[in-house]
């Protein structure tokens, strides 16, 4: 038996029958890590020696009594912008190279409470700007299908992490995409949850009112999983929703009759490869199978999302960023004759091109004269997209897209391209501006063995409508 093809609730189980110890399982991980993290590339920081450590620990305390936790002693893989006490946080930045985290993020603090074992720090597009991982200053990271291609970004590293077995499951971030589209490319489960679900305190921001944290894992019950352990209100973080709490595998009840699946028709045209609309169709089929109801319809304001995500998520970014000036702390140049040459050299050194590029187009927008005619305009029209969602699940309880519109594509292809990997995002952005929950599930494989994500869309806070979804298609697919 390989421990590391397991899925969570199976080592969770193994682990409740003492057939493994906490020992056994990060033991089997860390040694996948050391055989595979050469060709993946996926970690920026390993803490294999403290996984170890902490797992002699967990087991000793768990043959005391001391410790009851069902996920006691289950590894996890965290994204790099999620800040972890006395680990080095980099965003995978120059600006950040060095920065150790004196606090951790409350993700990490409930992660801890379940005495669950961090095996290290993944790496991502710099600052989660990003569709490919290829804008980390660290390393290019590769997706476990095929080494020539990308992971998807910017959580590539935790989805390529999950995908070849490194760790059993990752958190992730998501702006615009990042967790569902690696998740798609590497072909596991991205979760990302409604804006407010989970907390945001210690996730470095990118773009505030579209961030969110949440899991990639193996399949979609480790999902729900993860998700009971990460979500709920934090007096922390302002954007947090007081909710009920739920839990989110009793969500999973392998029945979708009479369930009514919208299929949003500017989703599967120009651009979408025939193969990904294939593999797509071919899903729509199996959900009527299973019963569901399924209507094709039209979501007019696709057309205008992508347009609108990235003029407040560069807004948000360069407003954000404003604060890594070469002071307070991050990297500083060594090169200064004056306060301006200090702010100006620090961060020119300090940021990579695509972060530049953000922050010049927030700056841009949000500037005297521009600002009504573009972050004004993308606000209001961000108002549009929420009522056009609003309006879609008054009639549809899941829409039906895909998470990307192709397959991963090869290292380098689209990087000097910003415009092109840009609409690598065009599926996924909507989501975000909406606030709303998204999953992608893989759906099969195009002809070169590569596989093809579905996304599924829930109005806010049903993530227990769009997992049974998820659910019902990978059981009765498998």
């Amino acid at each position: 038996m390989d421990i590391t093809e397991l899925t969570v609730h199976e080592l969770r189980d193994k682990l409740k029958n003492n057939e493994l110890t906490a020992s056994d399982i990060t033991k089997a991980y860390v040694d996948k890590i050391g055989q595979t993290e050469k060709d993946v590339q996926a970690f920026i920081t390993t803490l294999t020696d403290e996984a170890l450590e902490q797992a002699k620990q967990i087991d000793e305390k768990r043959e005391k009594g001391e410790i009851t936790n069902e996920l006691a002693g289950i590894p996890i893989g965290i994204k790099d912008n999620i800040c972890t006490k006395g680990v080095r946080t980099t965003c995978a930045s120059k600006m950040l190279e060095n920065f150790i985290s004196p606090y951790d993020a409350t993700v990490m603090e409930k992660i801890n409470q379940e005495h669950m074992i961090s095996l290290g720090k993944l790496n991502m597009d710099e600052f989660a700007m990003g569709a490919s991982t290829e804008y980390s200053y660290f390393k290019k990271t590769r997706n476990p299908r095929n080494l020539k291609t990308v992971p998807g970004g910017s959580s590539g590293g935790s989805a390529a992490a999950v995908a070849a077995n490194m760790v059993p499951w990752a958190l992730g971030s998501d702006t615009g995409g990042s967790i569902r589209q690696p998740a798609s490319f590497c072909g596991v489960v991205g979760l990302k949850p409604t804006y407010g679900l989970v907390s945001r305190y210690g996730l470095v921001a990118f773009a505030s009112s579209l961030d969110q944290i949440g899991p990639i894992t193996k399949d979609v019950e480790d999902a729900a999983i993860l998700l009971n352990v990460i979500a709920g209100h934090d007096e922390k973080d302002t954007t947090s929703i007081k909710t009920e709490k739920k839990d989110y595998t009793k969500a999973l009840k392998n029945d979708v009759k009479g369930l009514k699946i919208g299929i949003p028709k500017e989703y599967f045209g120009e651009g979408i490869n025939e193969e990904v609309k294939q593999k797509l169709e071919q899903a729509i089929e199996k959900y009527k199978e299973l019963g569901a109801e399924i209507e094709e319809f039209s979501l007019d304001i696709a057309d205008y999302a992508l347009a609108t995500y990235y003029i407040i998520a560069c807004a948000e970014a360069s407003s954000n960023l404003g604060r890594f000036d070469g002071i307070r702390y991050g990297y500083r140049t060594k090169n200064f004759t004056n306060l301006k040459e200090l702010f100006k050299n620090s961060r020119s050194e300090g940021f990579g091109a695509e972060v530049k590029r953000r922050i010049i187009l927030g700056t841009y927008v949000l500037s005297s004269g521009y600002y009504d005619a573009y972050y004004k305009k993308a606000q209001q029209v961000r108002t549009l997209v929420k009522k056009e969602f609003d309006k879609a699940f008054a009639k549809y309880d899941v829409l039906l897209t895909p998470t990307s519109p192709t397959v991963a594509f090869e290292i380098g292809t689209k990087s000097n391209n910003p415009l092109e990997m840009y609409l690598a995002d065009i599926c996924t952005v909507s989501v975000n501006i909406a606030g709303l929950p998204g999953i992608s599930i893989p759906c099969g494989t195009d002809s070169k063995g590569m596989p093809i994500g579905m996304q599924l869309i829930g109005n806010h806070f049903a993530e227990d409508t769009i997992l049974n979804v998820a659910y019902a298609y990978e059981q009765a697919t498998k």
